[in-house]
């Protein structure tokens, strides 16, 4: 299975999606992930006969995309654990403002640090 990255933002209600394959970025919008993964199947196989069942895609998301995407993330919750000012991760979340590499890192480590502690949840059932 060859591994595509698939970088995803959000931009005015549309998601716009980007994949470098070889010298070429290709690049698309749609309004659902899945959409846009299946016309990033169809540009790879017209520009480059790629069997497009030989693609997986990994995604990496802006800000805006990842908390339209898991909107169950509590932004205050994240700010908190990856200590960032929640005003300023309500911007990013926003398009307002963009994070540096730095604060995305942070974030991205914060998300990651969570998703751990929840594996080792259990849920008892009285």
């Amino acid at each position: 299975m060859n591994k595509l990255l698939l970088i995803i933002e959000k931009s005015k209600g549309e998601l716009f999606g980007r994949v470098h394959y070889e010298d070429d970025l290709i690049i698309d919008s749609a309004r659902s992930i899945e959409s846009l993964e299946r016309k990033m199947r169809k540009l790879l196989q017209q520009f480059h006969n790629v069997d497009t069942k030989t693609i997986a895609f990994e995604h990496a998301y802006d800000i805006t995309a990842l908390f339209d995407k898991f909107g169950y993330l509590k932004i205050t919750s994240i700010a908190k654990k990856a200590e960032i000012n929640p005003a300023l991760l309500r911007q990013y979340a926003s398009g307002v403002k963009y994070p540096s590499p730095k604060q995305a890192k942070k974030l991205e480590d914060a998300i990651h640090e969570i998703g751990k502690e929840l594996t080792h949840v259990a849920v008892y059932a009285g």
